[in-house]
């Protein structure tokens, strides 16, 4: 068996590479905007519909009218008419669906990747960093973390994010762990004042940067609405901004790996509530969820725990806040009450806490027998 998995390192090309990879995607800007022109004249003039085939068959056509295209890997401009390619195909789903959002024209400020196949148009060099077709020089690359041994690199991304240059291989994993046999099973409540309470009383609060974060970026953001359109202030006040939200988001995104890393190394069976994140965050309560990030820690989890032979699995999450996980009795409680009293068996606990053990037991009854050895819990696993 094999996994699909990705890879993210930071570049750092010279001053004359990183002006050359800003020309490439400013080019793969203008093919991607000439390949939607023809798509649209096309259809308005003929009725024909455009596919991939057919702009492909013509691209080496314009690469010999273009000096600029013909200078870049033809593999990378294949990428880009199938990028185009495929967001008219997300575009038909979403017709079929009653909804709209026909592909845009884009600005090369925001074209900011272009895809290669490893071997063809980017290649790793033996000393460790790697060349770019139309690129001069090799560009220098930070491996903070080896690839996996036996991994089958297929493709790369080439991206530009807040003045940075980073790279993103897919690579093919062998599933080296196989099936982990039974440690324990865990059920996690996600909630905003504890980020994480988990059914044998751990807790993980709110990390404090989150509300710093909050305040700093409404000062950028009141900075960038003083400034004059146009200005060149206006354009550095926009890249602090940019910056600061891309900072956040990688504390956000490190904080998710921690935690998830964290369960799936205490834990074989790990149970959450299949909450409906985008009806929370509609909500009065919209920026305290989107800053919790529940989506990403679950996904985190979910993937390292498929990779190291676990299972992660979602519930219903109805109820698990009212309900006894011990008679079962269903007691209303209020956002602000805060424990668990029940009146029918005399349970008193910590709400979030005992909102976990149901979650766990909803999700695997089993762990609910306590006479139950490892061994045969494994078993019900499986059956």
């Amino acid at each position: 068996m094999f996994m699909l998995r990705s890879f993210k390192y930071r570049l750092f090309p010279n001053p004359t590479q990183a002006a050359g990879l800003t020309d490439m995607l400013g080019s793969f800007c203008d093919l991607y905007n000439a390949c939607l022109q023809q798509r649209i004249e096309a259809y308005q003039r003929r009725g024909k519909s455009l596919g991939y085939i057919d702009q492909a068959n013509e691209l080496k056509a314009v690469r010999l009218a273009d000096e600029r295209l013909a200078g870049y890997s033809y593999s990378a401009e294949q990428q880009v008419v199938r990028r185009l390619d495929k967001a008219f195909k997300a575009f038909f789903g979403r017709v079929r669906r009653g909804k709209g959002g026909f592909p845009r024209f884009r600005a090369k400020s925001m074209f900011d990747s272009a895809g290669f196949r490893v071997g063809d148009g980017l290649t790793i060099c033996r000393n460790r960093k790697i060349t770019v077709v139309g690129i001069p020089g090799e560009i220098k690359v930070r491996w903070h973390r080896d690839l996996p041994a036996g991994a089958k690199i297929s493709t790369a991304v080439v991206m530009r994010s807040c003045g940075k240059w980073y790279i993103r291989f897919s690579v093919e994993t062998p599933d080296a762990y196989g099936p982990h046999p039974f440690r324990e099973a865990v059920g996690v409540d996600v909630g905003l004042t504890s980020l994480v309470a988990t059914s044998d009383g751990c807790r993980v609060p709110t990390p404090k940067w989150i509300g710093k974060a909050s305040k700093k970026q409404r000062r950028l953001q009141r900075a960038l609405a003083r400034c004059k359109r146009g200005s060149k202030s206006r354009l550095r006040a926009k890249m602090r901004l940019a910056r600061h939200a891309a900072r956040t988001a990688s504390q956000r995104r490190d904080f998710a790996h921690k935690v998830s890393r964290d369960l799936v190394n205490r834990y074989s069976h790990i149970a959450f509530e299949d909450l409906n994140i985008t009806g929370l965050a509609s909500g009065m309560l919209a920026k305290s969820v989107l800053n919790a990030a529940w989506g990403q820690l679950i996904s985190f989890t979910d993937y390292k725990a498929a990779y190291a032979g676990g299972l992660v699995a979602k519930v219903n999450p109805r109820g698990t806040s009212q309900e006894c996980d011990c008679c079962g009795r269903v007691t209303p409680k209020t956002l602000s009450e805060r424990i668990h009293d029940c009146p029918g068996c005399g349970t008193v606990e910590d709400r979030d806490i005992h909102a976990a053990k149901v979650i766990k037991h909803r999700a695997f009854p089993w762990s609910k027998g306590l006479g139950a050895s490892l061994e045969a819990s494994s078993q019900r696993v499986a059956a």
